[in-house]
């Protein structure tokens, strides 16, 4: 186990807007992605999932392959094991977002993406509960956020930059406005920083996007619970600051689907089960929207 020192990525000015985005833009409304391709009696967009062997990644890729008549899936994962977990199609690309050139096969032709892309801590051996004390965290060499988070999410942006995606969805995390949040302490390695930064260059990419911070992760049932979204951490300070792995997923989808979704980033959680009203209109969710970084 190698030990690496972790470097910060900003070391000026906080972070500022998109500089090459108005806040209004002229001309009329565009439609969603989707809706484009209908309305124009195109072939349906081909949206590329990222991350899809993950926990999240993987939910989000089996919405899109039931959802084939408005979409045609795509996935890319990390590994051939990973590949084969999410049954093994021949729309699976392996690559790893590190290289540039291993995940062209995978952005080639696609209309959308969805990063779900992460850098994975490990605990470190030896660790026990019994005696107390918290457990300790570690990166693989190679895996640290700076490389997954940052240049992995960097060369996907351009990517989709290169071959025109109509709209870009990224999922992080919620945390990022404070750099001593503890995750920024898992293996010293800064990864809500690193995810901000790719965040950041893909506001000012020019590429229409939508960014989702996501609260605590919960591997729960979705469509049960009322949506919340928030800005610069807001939700954090209040008691409901979790959501379900798989309302993260559903919301993905129709934010390529509707206009109110594109240039502008949230943080989403939800109320708990059995509180509010199961979110189903998220035209309407994405209308409470008004940041755009």
């Amino acid at each position: 186990m190698t030990t690496i020192a972790a470097r910060m990525p900003f070391a000026g000015p906080r972070l500022r807007p998109p500089c090459n985005l108005t806040a209004s833009r002229p001309g009329p409304r565009r439609a969603g992605l989707a809706v484009v391709s209908a309305a124009a009696g195109g072939p349906l967009p081909t949206v590329l999932v990222t991350g899809a062997g993950g926990r999240t990644g993987q939910i989000v890729y089996k919405k899109l392959k039931e959802r084939a008549d408005q979409f045609v899936g795509r996935g890319l994962v990390r590994t051939e094991e990973s590949k084969a977990k999410i049954g093994g199609a021949a729309d699976v690309f392996v690559g790893d977002i590190r290289d540039p050139a291993s995940i062209a096969p995978a952005i080639d032709g696609i209309d959308a993406l969805i990063i779900l892309t992460s850098a994975v801590p490990k605990m470190k051996p030896g660790f026990d509960p019994s005696k107390g004390g918290r457990p300790e965290f570690y990166f693989e060499d190679g895996s640290y956020p700076e490389q997954v988070d940052w240049i992995g999410q960097k060369n996907q942006i351009d990517a989709a930059k290169s071959i025109g995606v109509k709209q870009v969805v990224l999922v992080g995390s919620m945390g990022g406005t404070d750099v001593n949040h503890p995750l920024n302490k898992l293996g010293n390695a800064n990864i809500l920083v690193w995810k901000r930064k790719a965040e950041q260059y893909l506001a000012d990419s020019g590429l229409p996007y939508t960014i989702i911070r996501a609260g605590g992760l919960q591997d729960k049932d979705g469509g049960v619970r009322e949506l919340l979204v928030g800005k610069d951490d807001e939700i954090l300070k209040t008691e409901t600051k979790t959501i379900a792995r798989a309302d993260v997923a559903e919301v993905c989808l129709p934010a390529l689907l509707f206009e109110e979704a594109r240039f502008k980033a949230f943080d989403l959680a939800s109320k708990p089960e059995g509180e509010g009203v199961p979110t189903t209109d998220f035209r309407a969710l994405f209308s409470q929207v008004n940041s755009r970084f």
